[in-house]
């Protein structure tokens, strides 16, 4: 599933998304495309700022593909563990 939608990502919905934190499908869009590029850390941060400044539904959303590309890594890679972390703080 993360394969086809990193696939599909045009490159330049990164930039969409800095435009405009408030747009979750760009920052969900933008996260597959920063993990397909290598880039884990700013993708998760990403992601970890979408949920501290959405709600509801949308807190959801990010939080369950968050998770979901948590399972692209093994459990001990510790960009992992840093951003089940600052997930956690975001959450609570």
């Amino acid at each position: 599933r993360f394969t086809a939608r990193a696939e599909a990502a045009d490159p330049a919905t990164v930039g969409k998304a800095d435009a405009d934190p408030s747009d979750i499908d760009a920052q969900l869009a933008a996260a597959d495309v920063e993990v397909a590029q290598q880039q884990v850390d700013e993708a998760f941060a990403r992601l970890i700022k979408a949920v501290r400044n959405s709600a509801g539904d949308d807190r959801d959303r990010v939080r369950s593909h968050l998770v979901e590309l948590f399972g692209l890594f093994p459990n001990d890679d510790p960009r992992v563990a840093k951003a089940r972390r600052d997930l956690a703080s975001a959450l609570f």
